[in-house]
């Protein structure tokens, strides 16, 4: 059996400073036409590890109408979901750099969530905290 080169004991993870969470995780939906301009504009930043989902929602945009016998049915539009980790004091920048990528100006651009991430963990080497992003 393979035993790991390291082992993770509460305490051990490096989770918090004095001033909070480390780390952020920073969560946009963003029009799919932008992905490209985004992942561009984070890069060109130094923000490397990134993942992005197609989903589907709607918000004000609220989607289109198609009736079927008579029936209304509200469709999804499809968007995309871009996840990043960072570490706290890039956040700002982070944010600044995605709404400048992703804006049309025109309802349906998107939204953009913070959480604070307790820890992370490099599952290859078991670095943890901001060293495992």
């Amino acid at each position: 059996m393979n035993k790991a080169p390291f082992s993770v004991f509460p305490g051990s993870i490096q989770s918090t400073n004095e001033g909070g969470y480390i780390l952020k995780k920073v969560e946009a939906i963003i029009r799919g036409t932008k992905l490209d301009a985004v992942i561009e504009a984070l890069n060109q930043y130094g923000v490397r590890g990134m993942t992005a989902s197609d989903v589907l929602g709607c918000g004000l945009q609220k989607g289109y109408r198609e009736y079927y016998r008579g029936v209304e049915y509200i469709k999804l539009l499809p968007k995309v979901k871009l996840e990043i980790v960072v570490q706290d004091s890039q956040v700002e920048k982070v944010l600044e750099t995605i709404m400048t990528a992703a804006r049309t100006g025109e309802v349906g651009d998107g939204k953009i969530f913070v959480y604070p991430v307790e820890t992370a963990i490099r599952v290859r080497t078991g670095e943890s905290g901001d060293s495992a992003i």
